[in-house]
């Protein structure tokens, strides 16, 4: 079986989701923020999985369904945080983040056999999921980060590793307000959606 890695913020205001203010204020931004992340840990208490982990920069919340293991991240960039995430990882690892609410169980189902490693491709060029039959943390330290190169070059760093790597399908990030429109058209039925409306009902007024 596999371990499961959401690596996220604790959804508070001015600390997450800046770049949907405006048109959102902060705390709608967060409450955003909250409802992705709660989407995104339904998605993974829900796939099978030997263990499940949430590692987190801040506090947990009510936000937070059973059956996690909670870590803290670790100081310094994201691509040392990545690292550190699949360090303590014995077995096959998949990591993903808290900004696709989209994501589902069906997705997050993967099968090490015949491959070494999973990549999911974001469309603003980052990437949306990393897995490791064997994980390595050095595979990620020294990848830039927040980049429209970024996906490219951790893919590369992979295959150049020798892994043969398999790709998920790719995914679009919420971090904009037309992003966030756009994930909520995907998955019209979840949280985020329901929140997304009501922040923008909110605006209206």
């Amino acid at each position: 079986m596999i371990t499961l890695l959401v690596i996220a913020k604790e959804p508070l205001p001015g600390r997450v989701k800046t770049r949907l203010t405006p048109p959102f204020s902060p705390e709608q931004a967060a409450a955003l923020a909250e409802a992705s992340l709660s989407d995104t840990l339904r998605a993974v208490a829900e796939t099978p999985a030997t263990r499940r982990v949430l590692v987190l920069d801040g506090r947990p919340g009510p936000w937070l369904p059973p059956g996690f293991d909670v870590v803290p991240q670790c100081t310094g960039g994201l691509d040392a945080r990545l690292a550190d995430a699949f360090a303590h990882c014995a077995g096959p690892a998949l990591l993903i983040g808290m900004d696709t609410p989209q994501v589902t169980p069906e997705l997050l189902t993967v099968d090490f056999a015949g491959c070494d490693a999973y990549f999911g491709p974001a469309e603003d060029g980052g990437f949306w999921a990393l897995g490791l039959a064997r994980p390595e943390p050095a595979l990620l330290r020294g990848v830039p980060m927040s980049t429209p190169e970024t996906g490219a070059v951790q893919r590369e760093r992979l295959v150049a590793a020798g892994l043969r790597v398999r790709d998920l399908p790719r995914l679009r990030d919420v971090d904009t307000a037309a992003d966030a429109r756009a994930v909520a058209a995907v998955a019209p039925h979840g949280t985020f959606a329901a929140r997304l409306a009501d922040c923008t009902a909110a605006g209206a007024r």
